[in-house]
């Protein structure tokens, strides 16, 4: 509601008239800042763009009149008709006409008024020949234009508020060679409202860059699609009083002064290609802190990390968490940091949660600083996670990138897998499940269910910055795990092993990254695909049927997806969903079948287990192995014995959640006064009791329990998840029904929960540590 409540208030704000000059300029652009929410509060949040775009060409001599705001030009924009939004189809996707091989970048930084002078290295395609060639480019003053070094004439260029065309007769007369195209551009860091491409960030005077997705076109004339990667060679020359600290892509090859003493100047080379949306530069006055790291073929990797100087003391667990991602990710799939130089930055200022851009990633403070004397654990783990994952877009996103934004789920979802799969490994992995699963059901399947319900690969857009949402990232992050349940582990680092060999270097597509996994399995994944273009959640139901004469037990599943904007249930196809399930003995809650994964493709499908001596309970989706709703009938005994003893801890957990759910719903429909003398079933009280049990021997050398899964194991869902679950909502006797339940539990077991209060406490450490057991106890 937070979150809701500032987005509405800052629409209004920007929706407010204003008399300021620069608003009257052509193509006036406000940036109105959306949350994505996904499986943390960042994903590179990205400005949610609302233009306006004249319909008509300004030839190039005029150009500087017509954006200015001091001239009687300004009437005739005041009478443009906007352009209706134009709406874009993946299936319309077409190469390039030209491709930029090499780029040099030289910035004459200012917070006012800033220089970019650029130097293309200009390869036309085969097919290109006699083309224009159409550069994109929004609040630019071009101050020069030139091929090969020569003036280009005035009457061989036009310019719109979006484009730069050349015309062809501007190049090597035989149409096909490649070229040198020099551009000059001014551009005014503190007027840029939109914070895309280059801006003054807050009060401070930090410049700083934010390109995905089309900022870079905000910074000079270029081809800002991400198909077309390029070498990026970068100088940046400031007052070295007031931008001490000049920071951009890749390793540094020179620093110095500037002739003069009050400038000075660095050169940065990226030596691997990218798309336009990677390009980072940072100039500021910035505090920091350094160390190395030494991959496992033994080379060093300089890491530096700057914040505002006053927060250098809190980033620590920052540097921790970048060295941790870079030894997982070497250790999990023997993928190495390829840069000398890794450098991250954080400040106070930047909006945009935090971003990928190559060897230079950009954080807001919120996700890299932490003081043990302030932070609790959840910060913590939030830090470690949101620094692996713009640690591990170096291959899945970097190193190889996705053709078009269409494709975005390629490496937003293959990215929040890899750094929820870390976090996993380095501190609960029941409780990361946990979490990642309630943000899963509670946003997730909100918006599939919604009126702005998407595939994962949208089919269609009109501004793409809508679509980095939960559905993108969270439910394609789900995506990606299909295929690790359906080929196992090492089946799975198999194909990621040949996805990112087959593709190192290039632009390409979710199909690309299907058909990798297909190959290396030899498998047939063709119906996979399915996920990538069918919106909303699958709905999977469960009948159960035991045949004690055959000791025989039945699993009948059957699958529908509802209808969603665009597409009606009954052309949706069925899903292949890993189901992974167990059974479990009715009465000693024993396991009688370990894990076992189903593969169900088919709208309706049975599952026989022989050899089962008695009726089984049944442990199903577990670990919640695939982003579907279950239709589940299961009495109060069966859940009350998957609480007491299911082997997988997420089920474990769920089980618990909903028996109090549905144990708390039940009890808000009776009178007040009758909620207060409701009686818990014995069973459940058991339940509880039997986790308390489990929590006495926490921190023994035999124990195996994981003391933040029996912290969340206690815990009863919150009042907000239950209220959205109510017919009609009664918010007195659900607060009063929740908190008898508590009540009664804390009387019931008082000695029980006093025990393991006791014992926890006991075997805490005075000095905080960062480490799953200490965590674990903390939570319990």
């Amino acid at each position: 509601s937070f979150l809701a409540g500032f987005m509405l208030r800052t629409l209004l704000l920007l929706c407010k008239p204003t008399t300021k000059a620069h608003s009257f300029r052509i193509n006036p652009t406000r940036a109105i800042r959306r949350f994505a929410i996904c499986s943390g509060p960042f994903r590179n949040l990205a400005p949610n763009k609302v233009s306006r775009k004249s319909s008509f060409l300004v030839p190039a001599n005029l150009w500087k009149a017509y954006h200015s705001t001091s001239t009687t030009m300004s009437a005739i924009v005041d009478h443009v008709e906007p352009e209706k939004p134009v709406e874009h189809f993946r299936l319309d996707y077409k190469v390039s006409d030209y491709t930029i091989s090499d780029i040099h970048l030289s910035f004459d930084l200012g917070e006012t008024e800033s220089i970019v002078t650029t130097r293309s290295t200009v390869v036309p395609q085969v097919k290109s020949a006699g083309l224009d060639l159409v550069l994109d480019g929004e609040e630019l003053e071009l101050l020069e234009l030139s091929v090969n070094g020569s003036v280009v004439d005035s009457s061989k260029y036009t310019i719109t508020p979006a484009n730069l065309t050349l015309s062809a007769s501007a190049f090597p007369a035989d149409g096909t060679s490649t070229f040198t195209l020099g551009t000059k551009v001014r551009v005014h860091p503190d007027k840029n409202l939109a914070l895309s491409g280059l801006y003054k960030s807050g009060s401070s005077s930090l410049l700083c860059t934010q390109c995905e997705a089309m900022g870079f076109r905000r910074i000079t004339y270029h081809l800002d699609r991400p198909d077309v990667l390029s070498k990026y060679t970068v100088r940046l020359e400031a007052d070295k009083a007031k931008f001490p600290i000049l920071l951009s892509n890749g390793n540094v090859l020179e620093t110095g002064d500037v002739p003069g003493g009050e400038r000075h100047f660095a050169v940065w080379e990226d030596p691997f290609p990218k798309p336009s949306y990677l390009f980072a530069l940072v100039a500021g006055d910035l505090g920091s802190i350094h160390s190395t790291y030494t991959t496992t073929s033994g080379r060093v990797v300089k890491l530096g990390i700057y914040s505002d100087k006053e927060n250098a003391n809190q980033l620590d667990h920052a540097m921790y968490s970048i060295k941790a991602s870079m030894k997982w990710d070497e250790d999990t799939f023997g993928l190495e940091c390829d840069l000398d130089i890794y450098n991250i930055v954080a400040t106070n200022d930047f909006n945009m949660g935090a971003m990928e851009n190559k060897g230079l990633n950009i954080f807001n403070s919120a996700y890299t600083l932490a003081d043990p004397k302030t932070a609790t654990d959840t910060n913590f783990e939030l830090i470690l996670g949101v620094i692996g994952h713009e640690y591990f877009h170096n291959w899945s996103g970097n190193r190889v990138t996705v053709r078009d934004w269409f494709q975005l789920t390629l490496k937003e979802g293959l990215t929040v897998f890899r750094d929820q799969w870390f976090t996993s490994d380095l501190t609960s992995h029941a409780v990361k499940r946990i979490e990642d699963v309630r943000g899963l059901r509670s946003r997730q399947f909100n918006e599939d269910g919604g009126p702005l319900a998407h595939p994962i690969r949208p089919e269609s857009y009109i501004s793409m910055d809508n679509f980095y949402t939960s559905t993108v990232y969270v439910k394609g992050a789900e995506v990606i795990g299909l295929y690790r349940t359906l080929l196992g582990t090492e089946g799975f680092k198999k194909g990621l092993k040949l996805y990112f060999e087959r593709f190192d270097g290039k632009a390409v597509t979710c199909d690309d990254f299907r058909q990798a996994m297909a190959d290396a399995n030899n498998l047939d994944l063709s119906q996979l695909e399915r996920w990538y273009s069918q919106a909303g959640t699958p709905v999977v139901n469960v009948t159960q049927s035991y045949d004690a004469s055959a000791q025989r037990f039945t699993l009948t599943l059957r699958q529908h997806t509802p209808s969603t904007p665009g597409q009606d249930a009954f052309t949706k196809l069925p899903q292949v969903i890993p189901v992974v399930v167990g059974l479990l003995d009715a009465i000693s809650g024993q396991e009688v079948l370990p894990s076992t994964v189903l593969r169900f493709d088919s709208a309706e499908q049975q599952f026989s287990f022989e050899n089962i001596a008695s009726r089984p309970v049944l442990s199903i989706l577990r670990d919640f192995s695939a982003p579907v709703k279950l239709e589940l009938e299961q009495t109060d005994v069966e859940l009350c014995l998957l609480m007491a003893h299911d082997t997988d801890s997420f089920n474990r957990w769920d089980a618990g959640n909903r028996f109090s759910t549905k144990l708390i719903l039940q009890m808000a429909e009776l009178p007040l006064e009758e909620i207060a003398q409701s009686e818990l079933p014995a069973g459940y009280v058991s339940a509880i009791q039997s986790i308390l049990e489990a929590g006495k021997t926490v921190g023994d050398a035999s124990s195996t329990s994981d003391p933040s899964l029996l912290a969340y194991a206690l815990q009863l869902p919150d009042e907000a998840t239950l209220l959205n679950q109510m017919k009609v909502a009664n918010i007195d006797a659900l607060h009063a029904a929740r908190g008898h339940v508590k009540r009664t539990l804390a009387r019931t077991l008082h000695a029980h929960f006093d025990a393991v209060y006791n014992k926890t406490a006991e075997k805490l450490t005075n000095e905080y540590q960062f480490v799953p057991a200490e965590v674990g106890r903390r939570r319990l």
